[in-house]
């Protein structure tokens, strides 16, 4: 398989941050988030004259709410992609495509997928580390800080949200492998019997 060059990769990121499933999936996080009430809380600040008072801070609930949690998850989502699909692999010549196994083992073929998120084909022909894509989220959990409340910014919001960019990338991953064999299982179940 020939190497994709520099404007491939590039074209992969946009594809790929455009595609359905995405959106999908980060309104599914998104509704996750406003259940738990992320990214959102109170704090206890004091007066000028010495008595205390409670804030709200971060997003509110309902529809406000939920699209300030979307808009996050997708800009997340976005900013790792940019960084580890596009820019950092055409610097450090990765591969950013998934490569399907399709045959062996479930448990094989399972942790196959999930180890792509950290283990990639280089431009070379090689298989090493995916420096890109771990990197990259990174970066972009570190550019999250400009655009959450800043009471959840700094070193453990910049991991929660590279990993949680990861984490989306082995289930895509995960679906990228079995979901041929899913989609056959049931064409199998709808075609008349002879």
């Amino acid at each position: 398989i020939p190497p994709l060059r520099p404007k491939q990769k590039f074209q992969l990121f946009w594809k790929s941050s455009t595609d359905p499933f995405i959106f999908g999936l980060d309104a599914i996080i998104a509704g996750i988030g406003q259940a738990e009430n992320s990214n959102a809380g109170t704090k206890t600040v004091q007066n000028p004259n010495g008595t205390t008072r409670t804030e709200r801070w971060g997003f509110p609930q309902g529809v406000s709410g939920y699209f300030q949690r979307y808009g996050t998850t997708y800009a997340d989502t976005f900013d790792g992609n940019f960084w580890g699909n596009a820019v950092l692999p055409s610097w450090w010549k990765e591969d950013p495509r998934f490569y399907r196994m399709g045959t062996g083992s479930f448990p094989r073929r399972f942790l196959w997928a999930a180890t792509t998120t950290i283990w990639c084909r280089r431009d070379n022909g090689k298989w090493g580390p995916n420096y890109a894509n771990v990197a990259g989220n990174f970066i972009g959990g570190g550019i999250a800080n400009l655009y959450y409340p800043s009471e959840e910014g700094g070193f453990e919001k910049t991991t929660v949200s590279a990993l949680t960019v990861t984490a989306e990338g082995t289930f895509g991953a995960e679906l990228l492998e079995f979901w041929p064999d899913i989609e056959r299982h049931f064409r199998k179940k709808h075609l008349p019997t002879p």
